[in-house]
């Protein structure tokens, strides 16, 4: 057999190989014609010595005599593929004595790959060596990239579920650190003009910091004009250190620069390049950023759409608390955590001469056109109670205007005027949550009437008195209702809170508030108290 028969053949990449066998002579001829192969070779002389070696070291394949002085050959390949660390490096067993057909059978069942019977060729024991190496690193690669796959679909719903930038770069940093095994950092621009910089290494936490504001704009001119909207390129360490000072990078930097759109600012993905990424790790890289830019401009939009909705709707309540004697009010407006729509609840409190008007209501749905419902019905009653004020007759017109204007629109509605001198109290319901009136033996107010925009209706109002230091409190149904909560459940706590009134009704109004948690709804809430 001459040199070049024994050359490893083109586009097969020599490994390291683990020869096994307790005679001498036979171990020395299987290492030399596996090193004129162009592979390395480690050798043991039993089976103990060569498990201990397979843990010391990466092997890419073992041959494996059948018959060793310890344990037999067989036994030593079981153990070998029992074990996760090793199971997926191919084993070829030789012998000289277990030829028949059911030794090779054994010997396949026990888990060799390949069973080869002496004397051996060396031309078939080498191009056997090479096809196990083919196959195995074949499927080492489809296993690997099916486990990055699964990892990147994984690291894509935590970056989407992310609810800060902060928390979105971090799993962008450690998601791409541990698919890669590299050290990993993410820049993205928030909606407030800041950069942010997340950085990991393999199996450690992201740290985040906030990093210049033009160094996303230095990257973005590295890449030519008018490419595309993932590009992946280079910066050596030096180039890291005039971007950022201070950063802790020994070697090149592999990223790529992605944006949705043109006029979108870019994010970036970077790893540490040594070695140099393979085609499939860069695949990843441009998929992970891609999937990064994706999700920020997703939230940048959700975060500016829900200042712009909260916006609205504070513009559309009242901007203060009228200063009226013998009344004390807290009120308070929430909106839902996760709505970026603008919602319908409103409250609006009116001196009338000598008497104030409380109004709290809710138009159903989230919407630009369910807040401009709301605002209409709001200036409507206005309207209405500055020639007469008689709540009846201003439910009733509210009630037309609805029908007639919008048709498809049904709201709820809760009158309360009150004497603060007399504690004279006249209350109209337009299906709205009933007032309730607070103290140790609390209650909810029990009239109403049909709500706003269904059907032709009479309403009603009823007369009371609210005793000095007597406290009502109104709200929306977003406070007492959710998935997992009835409205009647909801009422029965909001009953039971009112029953202890503080002194401070600001303090009353947060405690109120705050035992109900964050609210799947908007919430409107006013809080009342005649002084003594």
């Amino acid at each position: 057999m001459t040199q070049q028969q024994l050359a490893p053949a083109a586009g097969t990449q020599p490994g390291t190989v683990l020869v096994v066998d307790d005679t001498p002579t036979k171990r020395y001829i299987l290492a030399r014609w596996l090193r004129r192969s162009g592979h390395d070779v480690v050798e043991a002389s039993g089976g103990e010595e060569a498990l201990r070696k397979l843990a010391e070291g990466p092997i890419d394949l073992v041959v494996l005599d059948v018959r060793l002085p310890d344990i037999s050959g067989f036994e030593v390949c079981e153990r070998i593929k029992a074990d996760p660390a090793t199971a997926s490096i191919p084993v070829v067993q030789v012998s000289a004595n277990a030829i028949t057909v059911a030794d090779r059978a054994e010997g396949l069942e026990r888990g060799a790959d390949a069973y080869l019977i002496e004397p051996i060729e060396p031309a078939e024991f080498a191009a056997t060596v090479r096809a196990m190496l083919r196959y195995y690193r074949a499927r080492w690669r489809a296993e690997l990239m099916a486990r990055r796959l699964a990892r990147l679909a994984d690291v894509t719903l935590r970056m989407n579920e992310a609810e800060t930038f902060d928390q979105m770069l971090g799993v962008a940093a450690e998601g791409t650190s541990d698919l890669l095994g590299r050290f990993c950092g993410a820049l993205a621009l928030l909606p407030e003009g800041r950069t942010r910089r997340s950085c990991a290494r393999p199996g450690e936490p992201a740290t985040s910091h906030t990093a210049g504001p033009e160094v996303l704009d230095r990257l973005s001119r590295t890449v030519p004009e008018g490419a595309a909207r993932a590009q992946v390129f280079t910066v050596e360490a030096a180039g890291w250190r005039a971007l950022l000072p201070g950063v802790d990078v020994e070697g090149p930097t592999t990223g790529v620069l992605c944006r949705t759109r043109k006029s979108r600012s870019p994010v970036y993905l970077g790893v540490a390049s040594g070695p140099p990424l393979d085609a499939d790790e860069v695949n990843l890289l441009r998929q992970v950023g891609q999937q990064l830019a994706l999700a920020v401009d997703a939230l940048r939009a959700y975060t500016e759409e829900h200042a712009i909705a909260l916006t609205l709707q504070r513009s559309l309540l009242p901007t203060g608390i009228p200063d009226v004697p013998g009344l004390r009010l807290a009120m308070r407006y929430q909106p839902a955590v996760d709505n970026v729509e603008v919602g319908g609840d409103f409250y609006e409190v009116l001196p009338i001469d000598h008497r104030v008007l409380v109004a709290i209501g809710d138009v159903e749905g989230h919407s630009l056109h369910a807040a401009t419902v709301m605002a209409e019905i709001r200036h409507a009653m206005r309207a209405t109670l500055i020639v007469q004020v008689d709540l009846s007759a201003t439910l009733d017109l509210l009630n037309r205007m609805v029908r007639r204007y919008h048709p498809r629109v049904t709201a709820t509605l809760c009158l309360v005027l009150i004497d603060p001198v007399t504690g004279e109290v006249e209350v109209a319901n337009a299906g709205h949550i009933p007032p309730l009136l607070a103290g140790p033996r609390s209650a909810y107010h029990s009239l109403g009437n049909l709500l706003l925009g269904v059907l032709p209706e009479r309403y009603e109002v009823d007369r009371l008195k609210l005793p000095p230091g007597g406290t009502m409190v109104l709200f929306t149904d977003g406070l007492v209702e959710d998935r997992t909560t009835t409205l009647d459940a909801g009422l029965e706590v909001a009953r039971r809170l009112a029953e202890t009134v503080e002194n401070d009704l600001e303090q009353f109004a947060e405690r109120f508030l705050g035992a109900f948690g964050v609210r799947e709804d908007d919430v409107a809430l006013v809080v009342l108290r005649r002084e003594p």
